[in-house]
């Protein structure tokens, strides 16, 4: 080995180029990828697996139990961190690999930061084919790891090890970019994992990646002034991206100024305290019914670091009024220029700042506060009857378990869910108290996503309580990571609601006509019939077997005391909880575009096609 040159692996030099990586913010400096995840098999044990060994002072190894969940926990940990710093997910080739994509899209579909390593066939071809290999019959080329094209921001294939070298630059600089971000995958032949190279020294060094900030343009900045003062009745829509920019008390002071009331999508809820009297809660869909009434008559409708996703625009129908024009606020081209929007392409921090300015002593009319002030003090007592138990000894409801949990937690406590029916009642009635505390994950939507997303914000922000809410069905998906939770000593608190099916899907399959077929865990009976009594399972029996300190709630009052109990455990504890399955939140405020069948024999569904086309007849295209 020369002085300029160190010889390693392919492997190893990744390894130590990936720790000498940071990211630098407002004079913060972090590093980009904090740790790795990793199953091994064939494909990376004797590479990546060997250089996790020969460097683990420097890149710190956690094990998991499934290559998806592996994949959440390290979006868990970047979200926290506001995708300041990251982790790698390293896996064997085939089915360890494929067990990424579900991973990797709902990585880049909520724009958070995720290096995958997925082993690959032989780059010689000297072992063709290998186990587990895909052979396709007119490109040689192809690997299962093609799958992970779409759904990752950059993708490439190291077929040498000096490929490497900018192939690594490319990944981190993908990962560090606000506008860019997303699932990074590197697919890495195991022959050229294990090839050794000698590698520049300067590949090593220390490099820092500035997270940008960048500015509105002038001209964009003064027409955007310009929509604000002429709005009678502008409304903020927050999403993720005021998070992701620590963009919150720009978005506070932007709102004291103008007196702008502000309503958030799933991502964005928190970006103003709950007991704000500007802060509106969710919106669309799943919204309050002062957001969503308000945003039906809105004349201006500033997105902050939004995507606009058919939740919060009620599928096209919830902004009615006939001069309503946007305004967006969003560090990405792409989704600035949504629905014939005004753009501020810019860091929204920057931009709030700058609007801020250029709007000194502006401020909506007295008469519209008051109207949206009155609306939220209604919505308020809509979240007290929803969490209220009158009777301590009945069977809880959905909502209250919210209720008793809203009344334990914490201000720097987080809240995590993703699927099923409680991230509508959570985007409606849960009193965000900190930009982190509700923590949902809603762009994909993925089942299985909250225990395993939980051990990464746990390991981004030890100490603090972190709660995994999860439903019967989506417990069944993914349980696996409470094991490594239980190895890692990661104290965080389930708490899994048994209703005995699918709460969300089946109050769908009613409304659309699909008469809730399939949606129910039920016993088959002798004759092959299905009855109405719920499955001999217990959850909670096997949440112990895995590990789990586990407190059994059979009413209002012992939900109460396990939940504070959970709290105070400084180990992997859940929090079992049958409920009473009649629904309690406030209905839907707003419409959403599921397809109903045009034409039935069945009765169900011939009523729920009349209504979809009733419903259907409100869209609009904002043009």
């Amino acid at each position: 080995m020369s002085a300029a040159t160190r010889r390693l692996t392919t492997a190893q030099a990744l390894v130590r180029f990936l720790s000498a990586q940071y990211t630098e913010r407002d004079g913060v400096r972090r590093r980009l990828v904090a740790g790795t995840w990793g199953i091994f098999g064939h494909g990376n044990v004797a590479g990546i697996g060997q250089a996790l060994v020969e460097y683990a002072e420097v890149m710190p190894y956690h094990q998991g139990r499934n290559e998806q969940a592996m994949v959440h926990a390290a979006v868990g940990y970047a979200r926290q961190l506001n995708r300041l710093s990251a982790q790698a997910v390293t896996t064997s080739i085939g089915p360890g690999a494929t067990n990424l994509v579900t991973g990797a899209a709902l990585a880049t579909v909520n724009r958070l930061p995720v290096l995958l390593l997925p082993g690959d066939y032989f780059a010689s071809r000297v072992a063709d084919p290998l186990l587990q290999q895909l052979e396709h019959p007119v490109e040689a080329d192809v690997s299962v790891n093609d799958t992970l094209r779409p759904v990752s921001r950059y993708f490439d294939r190291v077929t040498r090890p000096e490929a490497l070298i900018p192939s690594a630059l490319n990944a981190v600089r993908v990962l560090a970019d606000p506008a860019e971000t997303g699932a990074v995958t590197l697919a890495l032949p195991q022959d050229v994992q294990a090839e050794a190279y000698d590698w520049p020294e300067e590949f090593f060094a220390e490099r820092v990646w500035s997270v940008r900030r960048p500015a509105p343009d002038p001209v964009e900045l003064a027409a955007a002034a310009q929509a604000v003062r002429a709005a009678r009745r502008p409304l903020v829509v927050a999403g993720g991206g005021v998070h992701h920019s620590e963009a919150e008390e720009a978005l506070r002071a932007f709102v004291d100024a103008t007196g702008v009331p502000v309503a958030s999508t799933q991502a964005g809820k928190g970006s103003l305290r709950h007991d704000h009297p500007a802060d509106l809660g969710g919106i669309g869909h799943t919204g309050t019914a002062v957001s969503d009434e308000l945003a039906r008559t809105a004349d201006l409708v500033i997105g902050v670091g939004t995507r606009y996703t058919d939740f919060t625009t009620a599928s096209g129908t919830l902004f009615q009024n006939p001069d309503v024009r946007f305004l967006n606020v969003n560090v990405t081209g792409f989704d600035a220029h949504k629905l014939a929007a005004r753009t501020l392409v810019c860091d929204a921090r920057t931009g709030l700042e700058q609007l801020a300015g250029a709007l000194a002593g502006h401020r909506v009319e007295p008469s519209y506060e008051t109207e949206y002030r009155a609306g939220k003090e209604r919505w308020e007592r809509v979240v007290e009857t929803a969490y209220r138990a009158d009777d301590d000894t009945a069977v809880p409801t959905q909502t209250q378990v919210l209720g008793a949990l809203d009344a334990v937690v914490g201000d720097a406590d987080v809240v995590i869910n993703a699927a099923g029916s409680l991230p509508g009642d959570l985007h409606k009635l849960w009193r965000a108290r900190s930009p982190r505390q509700y923590h949902l994950e809603y762009g994909y939507s993925c089942m299985g996503y909250e225990i395993p997303a939980a051990l990464g914000v746990q390991q981004a922000a030890p100490g603090t309580p972190v709660w995994a809410l999860v439903g019967d069905g989506t417990y069944l998906m993914n349980p696996t990571e409470i094991v490594t939770a239980v190895q890692e000593n990661l104290p965080v608190k389930l708490v899994l609601v048994q209703n005995h099916g699918y709460a969300s899907i089946g109050g769908l399959s009613e409304s659309v006509g699909a008469e809730r077929f399939g949606t129910a865990y039920r016993h088959r009976a002798d004759d092959g019939t299905f009855t109405g009594a719920p499955l001999p399972v217990d959850l909670a029996a096997n949440a112990a077997s895995l590990g789990m300190e586990v407190l059994r709630a059979k009413t209002v009052r012992e939900l109460r005391n396990a939940l504070a109990e959970a709290r105070a455990c400084d180990r992997p504890t859940c929090v079992y909880v049958e409920t009473d399955p009649a629904p309690t939140a406030p209905p839907a405020e707003a419409w959403w575009d599921v397809p109903v069948a045009e034409v039935s024999a069945r009765e169900a569904a011939v009523r729920a096609r009349a209504r979809y086309d009733s419903e259907v007849a409100g869209r609009r295209r904002h043009l």
